[in-house]
């Protein structure tokens, strides 16, 4: 399977949908697809502008690994019958501005831009996992499956701008602060709207 070998089960029957908390779950996944969203258009914004550079295949490959995230959740939001955000189209638009924007300060901008939002991510995505530990670990076993391997991705990618020059952007401190202050506004609409 492309999305590090997390499967999907398809929950088509009303049995399957039956015990699970569905406002939790679904605020979990309208997000989390929001978010793989967001992330595809920040890394097409990136690609737009460096993808002829030499910082261009690594970018890419981080892309590839989001696009499966965006499809697994895609493929959740229909078993688990979950509407997307109202959001998507201002998300269409402010992460690909967001990727190209810091691509235009090159390379380590946009790694710069990579750390802080793959940071926020995992970080939510951590927070999501105690939620549903919480909940059941066992009810929810195939969505912490693949969160955890999401956030797993995601700290990869972090570990990956960081590799690339970072920390060396212009400004990076409040750049990552800005960006992430972004990310937590993000998450917190995507979750209601």
């Amino acid at each position: 399977s492309p999305a590090g070998g997390v499967s999907l089960r398809l929950c088509s029957t009303r049995a399957a949908l039956e015990g699970i908390n569905k406002p939790v779950v679904d605020r979990i996944i309208r997000v989390d697809h929001a978010g793989e969203y967001g992330a595809n258009r920040i890394y097409a914004g990136q690609m737009a502008v460096l993808g002829r550079s030499s910082v261009g295949p690594v970018i890419q490959q981080m892309w590839n690994q989001e696009k499966d995230h965006l499809k697994k959740f895609s493929e959740l939001m229909v078993a688990y019958r979950v509407r997307p955000t109202v959001l998507l189209p201002f998300w269409n638009v402010a992460g690909f501005v967001l990727g190209a924007g810091s691509a235009l300060l090159g390379k380590k901008g946009a790694m710069a831009c990579t750390v802080a939002v793959e940071e926020s991510i995992s970080d939510h995505y951590n927070s999501q996992i105690r939620t549903l530990m919480e909940e059941d670990p066992e009810k929810y076993k195939e969505i912490l499956q693949t969160i955890k391997q999401f956030r797993d991705d995601e700290l990869e990618h972090h570990d990956i701008g960081l590799e690339h020059d970072a920390e060396a952007a212009p400004a990076y401190r409040v750049l990552k602060t800005a960006i992430q202050l972004g990310c937590k506004a993000a998450i917190f609409l995507s979750e209601r709207i």
